[in-house]
């Protein structure tokens, strides 16, 4: 168990912040204590339920000891050791480090990989997925590129997943993405395997990734669609390359100054996700067991079809209700992700 001595300095923390709000503090600093303030109730509160807990255990020891009213003890003692664990590993969860970008929107990448023209339709059937579940969940998606083929796949998508705690849903959605099944251009009904990739980037703060002007170059061109046929006649696109690491980025939409605007987000995200990655290397290099490591060549869930299954290959988890998730029910999905990389945090907390 965490050691009482962190579990009060945590308690006194939080009474001087809320001292301090109390006061009336400058509003640049207000706005900070009141973050950290909102971050440090539910932990607060945690301590408060186990020590609360452990202190009628006490207690209850004490009556234990009078014939009078021990058998009433012992009930208590056992209700009370039935729920000190709870409480226990709900101290120790709320205890975790949290990850400062779970809050945030996030960009959402998917690429066709191998497997053709299927890969492009499998691309695009994620796609929908996705949207279908920001929309159950009062998300805004809107696509800032795509290309499609002429069947109505994707051999790109990237689209902008806006509201609270979509970081925190979808970061474990990183990676390789199977489909096994007949795909609608096969005659013969054999079933294929084909694959897309999936990306999933913190929105990055203006302030956060400073890009210098003397560090992009900016291309404007006209948007196509489908096949080459242009969308309409102005040069509306916009590409940008980042010089530095030669990272592009292009944008599509009818205008020119949203495209600007929407292609450097995607580029801060993109400067944003890989300053984490490099920060984070030698933590995830320690955490063999990790769930969702952000290596994207990693294959982590299989589609099959035929069998209505869905097995995500990280933790285990198979679910036959492959129908209900291509609907965006990933609820059940997103829930055991983050159940198993919570235990594997606190497995490294373990002596």
């Amino acid at each position: 168990m965490v050691p009482a001595e962190k579990l009060d300095q945590i308690r006194g923390r939080f009474e001087f912040i809320e001292a301090r709000m109390a006061e009336g503090a400058a509003a640049g600093d207000l706005a900070a204590l009141g973050r950290e303030y909102a971050e440090l109730k539910p932990v607060v509160e945690a301590i408060g339920r186990y020590r609360a807990l452990l202190a009628e255990r006490d207690e209850v020891e004490h009556l234990r000891a009078d014939p009078e009213v021990r058998e009433l003890a012992e009930e208590e003692a056992a209700r009370l050791a039935a729920e000190l664990p709870a409480a226990e590993h709900a101290v120790q969860l709320a205890l975790l480090p949290k990850d400062a970008a779970d809050e945030r929107s996030a960009i959402l990448e998917i690429r066709a990989g191998t497997g053709g023209e299927e890969a492009a339709l499998f691309a695009a059937d994620l796609a929908r997925m996705y949207q279908r579940l920001a929309e159950a969940r009062g998300w805004r998606f809107e696509v800032v590129e795509a290309a499609a083929t002429e069947l109505g796949g994707y051999r790109e998508l990237v689209a902008e997943v806006s509201g609270r705690g979509v970081f925190a849903a979808l970061k474990y959605e990183s990676g390789v993405h199977r489909v096994q099944r007949v795909p609608e251009t096969e005659s013969s009904g054999r079933i294929h395997t084909s694959a897309a990739t999936v990306a999933v980037l913190p929105e990055a703060e203006e302030v956060e990734i400073d890009i210098p002007v003397g560090d992009i170059r900016i291309d404007t061109m006209r948007a196509s669609g489908a096949g080459g046929q242009h969308v309409n006649t102005t040069d509306s696109a916009v590409r940008i390359t980042h010089l530095p690491t030669g990272i592009v980025v292009t944008s599509s939409e009818k205008s020119q100054h949203q495209n600007r605007a929407r292609a450097m987000q995607v580029l801060r995200a993109r400067l944003y996700d890989l300053e984490r990655s490099e920060r984070d290397a030698a933590r995830a290099a320690a955490r063999k067991g990790q769930v969702g490591s952000g290596d994207r060549s990693e294959r982590i869930r299989t589609y099959n079809f035929p069998q209505g299954r869905l097995t995500d290959h990280r933790i285990g988890l198979t679910l036959y209700k492959l129908d209900q998730v291509m609907q965006g029910d990933l609820g059940e999905v997103i829930a055991a992700l983050a159940t198993a990389d919570q235990a594997a945090r606190l497995a490294e907390l373990e002596p």
